[in-house]
């Protein structure tokens, strides 16, 4: 199973993009898949909308990478699980899942490389944007969107109030996946947060005290930008490559994800593997 991208990724993703592309004016766009489009009716009026624009920075809102273009649009660009987003030369051979090429009118190209065509494409007018029942159609996800650690951590008191909220209680795990509580948060690096902050996957998030709540806080900004610095996690289950095609180092720096029958780095008691809720989960025996 392929796993998606996760915050540290996307984060990486668009650092690199704003360092790129940032400024550049579109020659050409060409769109092989039209399952990868949103809003525009079809590859022509897709074309039309970003041919002959100017690039702003790229800046990030949840999973979604979007920069801001100098015609009142914005572009978004959300990536889908197995695909990549990546700077090529325009020589460069092209591959053969490539479902979207940008052509530039100097630096080379960008393009999105997507097995299952999940990754999705729009263009939506500044004007639009402004209306929040266009909004939260187009982008329901936006509405409900909690902490993200690797633009502006809230403080922790309001990440408490998300966690311990009246009346509602899940394992920790499930909270971690919960985007309302903190953006972009999976696999990997749920088990990672989870081992740091002494915490097991299946405690029930009612059942933490004060100094737990802080202390889980504490590990989800520590570990997600620390993943960052590193720039993403590259594993057998989700092969990331930057925009320039280079793998993550994060990998290296896991303490149990993947690591069955290891050491833990600070028990030196192995590492667990087990299945929590459908999703193989990697703990240590101290975590309580």
């Amino acid at each position: 199973m392929t796993l998606p991208l996760e915050l540290p990724e996307i984060e990486t993703i668009r650092r690199d993009l704003d360092r790129e592309i940032a400024g550049k004016k579109i020659k050409a766009v060409e769109v092989s898949s039209t399952s990868v489009i949103e809003g525009s009716k079809n590859k022509k009026a897709f074309n039309a909308e970003l041919v002959g624009t100017k690039l702003g920075l790229v800046e990030r809102k949840g999973l979604y990478i979007f920069t801001e273009l100098d015609k009142k649009k914005i572009l978004f660009i959300k990536i889908g699980t197995g695909a990549s987003i990546r700077r090529h030369a325009t020589k460069d051979a092209t591959d053969k899942d490539t479902v979207l090429k940008i052509t530039f009118t100097v630096g080379g190209q960008l393009r999105i490389v997507d097995p299952k065509e999940e990754s999705k494409v729009s263009v939506f007018s500044l004007e639009d944007l402004e209306d929040p029942d266009f909004i939260e159609e187009k982008f329901p996800e936006f509405k409900f969107l909690g902490m993200d650690p690797a633009l502006e951590p809230e403080p922790w008191t309001e990440f408490a109030k998300r966690v311990l909220r009246e009346g509602e209680s899940t394992d920790l795990k499930s909270l971690l996946f919960d985007d309302s509580v903190v953006v972009g948060v999976g696999d990997v690096y749920s088990d990672e947060i989870l081992f740091h902050a002494g915490l097991r996957h299946d405690r029930q998030s009612d059942s933490l005290s004060i100094q737990e709540v802080r202390r889980l806080y504490r590990s989800i900004v520590e570990v997600i930008v620390e993943a960052v610095k590193y720039r993403g996690t590259s594993i057998e289950e989700r092969e990331f490559l930057d925009v320039f095609g280079e793998p993550g180092g994060f990998a290296e720096h896991l303490a149990v994800y993947g690591r069955e029958g290891l050491f833990s780095p600070t028990s030196k008691k192995p590492v667990q593997k087990v299945k929590h809720k459908g999703r193989w989960t990697f703990f240590c025996e101290t975590q309580v």
